[in-house]
């Protein structure tokens, strides 16, 4: 049974930095997609960042490129997001998700398959 386990949300400032993990257990994911995607209160789920397993390609929404790191840990099957520079617009339940590989890097939610149960950032001001 495949387990996607996100931890490290929290409550911060303005220009703070937060690290949220990804523990993913339950089988190999050597080729597997991993994402980050967040909803805010009366928005869409939408996507922040991804990485390829196998290679360590990794994307960006627009929204979070320079400030936000996605990466791995092959030895402990984690994925991390380290977010910097952090905007109120970035307060949002975040989440991890997983979808097996895909040649064209997949950003909707429609095309992931598992999906951690969600931390909360929120970023004051």
């Amino acid at each position: 049974q495949v387990q996607l386990v996100e931890s490290g949300g929290g409550l911060v400032k303005t220009g703070d930095s937060l690290r949220l993990s990804c523990a993913a257990s339950g089988r190999t994911f050597s080729n597997h997609i991993m994402g980050w995607f967040r909803q805010a209160p009366g928005k869409e789920r939408e996507f922040v960042s991804g990485v390829r397993w196998n290679t360590g390609t990794t994307y960006y929404a627009d929204s979070v490129k320079g400030r936000f790191t996605i990466s791995r840990d092959n030895a402990k099957n984690t994925v991390y997001l380290q977010m910097n520079s952090l905007k109120p617009e970035d307060t949002a339940v975040y989440y991890c998700a997983a979808t097996t590989f895909r040649s064209v890097f997949p950003t909707s939610p429609t095309s992931y398959i598992y999906w951690g149960q969600g931390t909360q950032v929120t970023v004051s001001s």
